[in-house]
């Protein structure tokens, strides 16, 4: 039982970095572009297209995970042996238990170095957040105006009726808002345009990133302490 509980266990973290991985992979498309992982000078990306950044390290993190995840199967196929405890479990354990700490050691340093060397495009988070004309508020102003004394139903179809128009006649969703009568009723232009502040959404992010240890002078004094000086993207 405490092999299968090792096994599932390292099974586990290989998930939550292929969840990592994954984001980081969609943040790279190209119509994205938010985020991409370390791309060296001599580095080639696709082989058909010269002008393709593939996510190649993100993409070997998803793959080794699949692999662990089906040794954590194996592991807990091996809790139930006969007779209190045939040997029919020794010749997977060699296998299994060797490959998942090989394979998670592999996929952390790969991670780490991802990390390292990540690179974050402001410019097109912003270029994507514009592109929704201001529906990524839509919760805020539904929230507004319950605050204001409508019920949560009635709240609900203002902002929807006039969501739904942002996205039929690509209107920006303030303009939209400013025009219907019952919502300036409730809530006055003055009080509208403050809601549409992305900022608001940030408000604690210094506080959460202390909390877990990953300001930039907690890492690099971690970084400094646990990994090698000469860590790499492409020195793994």
């Amino acid at each position: 039982d405490r092999h299968a509980q090792f096994v599932t266990t390292l099974a586990i973290i290989s998930g939550s970095l292929e969840k990592f991985a994954t984001e980081i992979r969609a943040l790279q498309r190209t119509e994205v572009r938010e985020a991409a992982e370390p791309f060296g000078s001599s580095q080639t990306g696709s082989s058909a297209m010269p002008h393709k950044r593939n996510p190649e390290l993100c993409e070997r993190i998803c793959g080794l995970a699949r692999l662990t995840r089906g040794y954590a199967l194996t592991s807990m196929e091996n809790i139930a042996l006969w007779h209190e405890r045939d040997i029919s479990h020794s010749s997977t354990e060699r296998i299994i238990l060797p490959d998942s700490c090989l394979a998670l050691d592999y996929c952390l340093n790969i991670f780490t170095s991802v990390m390292m060397g990540l690179e974050v495009h402001p410019k097109m988070m912003k270029r994507n957040l514009d592109l929704t004309k201001g529906l990524i508020f839509s919760q805020r102003i539904m929230l507004a105006l319950i605050d204001k004394g409508l019920s949560r139903q009635k709240a609900y179809e203002l902002v929807q009726r006039n969501a739904m128009k942002a996205w039929q006649r690509s209107k920006h969703f303030l303009s939209l808002l400013k025009a219907d009568a019952e919502v300036t009723d409730v809530l006055p232009p003055e009080e509208l345009e403050p809601l549409f502040n992305e900022q608001y959404y940030l408000r604690y992010i210094d506080d959460i990133f202390k909390r877990v240890g990953l300001t930039e002078t907690q890492w690099k004094g971690k970084a400094s302490a646990t990994l090698p000086n000469n860590l790499a993207p492409r020195k793994i």
